[in-house]
């Protein structure tokens, strides 16, 4: 490993004379990678092929864009039942994060411990206090969020929010699934105004909210029944609607199949639509949006 690493540095350094504020830049890209990928008890980067970049790179075969590219798809962490994606916050600007439903309490544990160590935000989906309870012994800074049933690691708590993200739930019911995009717009860096049960069958007390609706960049309105929450949004604001169907309401709801259709045959322009109970999938969008 040591004469690895000196391999490394001596290959960049040579480099760096020909092509210097480039390549500083690129050192410290592959020094990151290094650090943060070769993980104990993990997989380690594959050798072979960064020798070949950076070769490729010295010849002028490759470009520094080009090497930056192929480092972006490097790194994985092989645990036996998980392929741990390290290296998705650097391709996607968030680590990877864990669908909690089907795991046991021990699986997730353990993935959550991995990506803990090379990352400082870690979200859960849908889990149960149980499962909570395997990781807070692997990560003691693990917190629960019990109305989304979500689990979050957050230690970059200092980084100022971006304001222009606002949460809408239809009714009480919604609020789990509204939480859970709250939550998750909010660890992805965006600050977030919530605004709950304030559905069509009281539509006055969505029109109070006119003036926040209208200050946001991104609204995201979660509802269930007949879901027709966010057409009647996407009327009265003009930008991004992101709507959420959730699997609340009597027996011809279908689990959610009717508010999905609903929301999908919008008159309204500017609305998309995530899945049923999707509020992660709609949070993370709303975050993308906000950037």
């Amino acid at each position: 490993m040591a004469n690895f690493t000196i391999h490394i540095i001596a290959i960049c350094c040579s480099l760096s004379q020909l092509f210097r504020p480039a390549f500083y830049f690129l050192e410290g890209v592959l020094t990151r990678c290094y650090n943060a990928f070769t993980i104990d008890g993990g997989t380690e980067i594959d050798t072979e092929r960064l020798h070949q970049l950076l070769a490729g790179v010295k010849s002028g075969e490759v470009s520094i864009d080009e090497a930056l590219s192929q480092l972006a798809v490097l790194p994985y962490e092989d645990i036996g039942f998980a392929k741990i994606d390290h290296h998705r916050a650097l391709r996607r600007g968030f680590p990877e994060v864990v669908f909690g439903p089907r795991k046991t309490a021990e699986q997730a544990a353990a993935i959550v411990a991995r990506l803990a160590s090379g990352a400082d935000r870690v979200l859960v989906t849908k889990v149960a206090e149980e499962c909570f309870d395997a990781v807070r012994q692997l990560v003691p800074d693990a917190e629960y969020h019990p109305i989304a049933r979500a689990i979050t690691i957050n230690r970059a708590k200092d980084t100022p929010s971006r304001p222009g993200v606002m949460v809408l739930s239809g009714g009480t019911s919604d609020i789990p699934i509204a939480e859970e995009a709250a939550i998750t717009a909010e660890l992805m860096g965006s600050a977030v105004v919530r605004s709950y049960d304030v559905g069509v069958a009281g539509v006055h007390r969505l029109l109070d909210l006119l003036p926040q609706l209208r200050q946001a960049r991104v609204v995201v309105a979660v509802a269930g029944m007949e879901g027709a929450l966010p057409s009647v949004v996407g009327g009265l604001v003009a930008v991004p609607v992101i709507a959420v169907p959730t699997s609340v309401g009597y027996g011809a709801s279908f689990g959610g199949l009717a508010a999905l259709l609903t929301m999908l045959n919008s008159c309204a322009a500017g609305v998309s639509v995530v899945n049923i109970d999707n509020g992660f999938g709609a949070g993370y969008l709303a975050a993308l949006i906000n950037r």
